[in-house]
């Protein structure tokens, strides 16, 4: 009974965090934390374990007397986003390049066949799932208390803005796909031989991919659009 508990938190873990990253539970919703106990038939005490670790992850926010909500996403938070990302994103794949173990490689390679995959496949949950999955492994490979945390939250955001702003039928971010898969590549090459300057331009790189794209959506007279709401046709 107690592998099956624990069998059940993880699958509440995963379905949680995948409806965070996709949008399928908006920025700042409240969480049910009775009907998630029912749905997945977890008592109060193993729930609220997920829901810690979740909001020590960044996906949700536990507020006394008021229960558990997705974390907010806001015009505040996308500042500090674009402010932050370039930092971090170059300092955890100068690391990943120094301190990557032939294991998590090997995983890295994995990932981005899933990735490309998913780019053939053409299912826009698929792809955010997989580019999240393949950044997560090169802050895993980091290793760095510090960054790591502030690296997982920079790609919560980071799906979720693309969740919002990404227009399949738009020829150039259908390009810019190709390009960060290719892209992608690059820094596995750079991680496995070691080249940890390689690996921080590249990061430099992949963000521009990123944030050239976002800021055409993000300016002043795209603001009227809220964050996470186009969910249902949009993916990163």
């Amino acid at each position: 009974m107690k592998e099956d508990a624990k069998l059940r938190k993880v699958v509440l873990y995963d379905a949680l965090k995948k409806a965070v990253l996709t949008l399928e539970r908006r920025p700042g919703s409240d969480l049910d934390e009775v009907r998630l106990s029912e749905e997945f038939s977890l008592s109060r005490t193993p729930l609220r374990e997920v829901l810690r670790q979740l909001a020590g992850e960044g996906y949700v926010e536990l507020r006394e007397n008021r229960g558990a909500r997705i974390s907010e996403m806001n015009h505040t938070s996308l500042r500090d986003f674009f402010l932050a990302a370039p930092m971090v994103y170059g300092a955890i794949l100068r690391l990943a390049a120094r301190n990557a173990r032939s294991g998590q490689i090997a995983d890295l390679k994995t990932v981005q066949e899933t990735f490309k995959e998913a780019l053939r496949k053409g299912s826009g949950t698929d792809r955010a799932l997989a580019n999240n999955r393949f950044h997560e492994i090169t802050g895993e490979m980091a290793d760095n208390i510090y960054l790591l945390p502030s690296f997982k939250r920079l790609l919560i955001d980071h799906a979720r803005i693309g969740m919002t702003f990404y227009r399949p039928q738009d020829t150039q971010m259908v390009e810019n796909l190709s390009a960060a898969s290719e892209q992608h590549d690059a820094i596995i090459t750079a991680i496995e031989t070691g080249d940890e300057a390689a690996a921080e331009q590249l990061a430099t790189d992949h963000w521009n991919l990123s944030r050239n794209q976002i800021e055409i959506f993000v300016m002043p007279s795209r603001l009227d659009i809220p964050l996470g709401s186009l969910s249902h046709k949009t993916h990163i």
